[in-house]
């Protein structure tokens, strides 16, 4: 059983789906039908009447191509982190050209709001980065309050939600470039982005005129002629059967099941006396991250080996210090974590 925070298992009608007769995407009228329709449903996961596209390539791409579209060499960037991909943003930006000025805290610790509010009265920043999930701590970060700040100061906002959107709601209302994937909560397969684009934010990407085509969002701002490249027809058709999926569910369940599946797996860790990687306040519904020092990855090799249950570590300096379960999209369910965590248990107790 895989139980990772992504790629996540991909339900049956969704590998069905992928197989079936597939449109040429670069001649046939079927495939823009499709991908209109695609994005259409996404603005109702987004929550927003942004513009949203849907790009070839692992959800990495939409986090590199927001700063190529918007950032210019000697731009200042505010990064706003608490974790791996927080952090990432500013090598991104550096890469580009610009100045990141990372506003840091320690993994287990919420955004530095006041450290957001000083960065803002003393500099000019064109625009901000920050994470709404950190999978690999398995944080949820509360957003709302930084993105209020940084609307108050004219500042656009690049916000990473790929490991929410579609298993928790994202305050989308307040993001300027608001990033997915396809292989999280969707549960479909690595190969798509997802991005909600704000018109301020079409116009930063329009003067900044980055001279990228792959890392590039503005070619995706009208496909009605054209598209950038071929594109993944199949991922697209799977995506697309994801999207009706949840809708068939509907939106809401779709939230509560994830919580109330989290919860559930929470409750069991405290059964086996596991201490969790943020705490609970700010653990995310889609991903647990129990912390086991120096542990991790000696109980993922046996429970891959043993039980045949899949799940990941975390990442960096915590590669060994944090086990995930992911019980995102089709693995948010209580039988599924149940399973886990009985394997979980037999190994402790070996």
């Amino acid at each position: 059983m895989q139980m990772t925070p992504g790629p996540t298992a991909v339900p049956p009608r969704v590998r069905e789906r992928m197989s079936d007769p597939m449109p040429n995407p670069d001649v046939e009228d079927a495939f823009v039908e499709l991908y209109d329709g695609v994005c259409e449903n996404l603005g109702r996961v987004y929550g927003t009447d942004d513009d949203v596209i849907v790009m070839g390539g692992e959800g990495i791409l939409g986090l590199e191509a927001a700063i190529a579209s918007t950032v210019a060499p000697g731009d200042d960037v505010l990064c706003i982190s608490n974790g791996l991909y927080g952090d990432g943003f500013a090598d991104f930006v550096e890469s580009y050209g610009g100045n990141p000025t990372l506003v840091g805290a320690e993994y287990t610790a919420p955004l530095d709001l006041a450290g957001v509010e000083a960065a803002l009265e003393v500099g000019e920043y064109e625009l901000a980065t920050m994470v709404h999930c950190e999978t690999p701590t398995g944080t949820l970060n509360d957003i709302e309050p930084v993105l209020e700040l940084l609307d108050d100061h004219g500042v656009l906002s690049v916000v990473d939600a790929v490991s929410s959107l579609g298993g928790a709601p994202v305050p989308s209302e307040h993001i300027d470039i608001n990033l997915g994937a396809s292989q999280k909560a969707f549960s479909s397969p690595p190969g798509l982005t997802t991005v909600a684009v704000s018109d301020r934010a079409w116009e930063v990407a329009t003067e900044r005129d980055p001279d990228s085509l792959y890392t590039n969002l503005l070619p995706w701002r009208d496909t009605s002629e054209m598209f950038p490249y071929t594109h993944l027809v199949a991922n697209v058709a799977a995506l697309d059967e994801s999207l009706t999926s949840l809708f068939d569910e509907g939106l809401e369940s779709v939230y509560e099941r994830h919580e109330r599946v989290a919860a559930h797996c929470r409750e069991r860790a405290n059964e086996l006396e596991l201490e969790l990687y943020p705490d609970e306040e700010r653990s995310a519904p889609t991903v647990t991250a129990l912390h086991l020092p120096g542990r991790a990855e000696a109980i993922q090799a046996e429970l891959a080996d043993e039980h045949d249950v899949v799940l990941s570590t975390g990442l960096g300096d915590l590669a060994d210090d944090i086990l995930r379960v992911g019980h995102m999209g089709y693995n948010a369910e209580i039988e599924k974590v149940d399973h886990v965590m009985d394997a979980l248990a037999s190994v402790l107790e070996a």
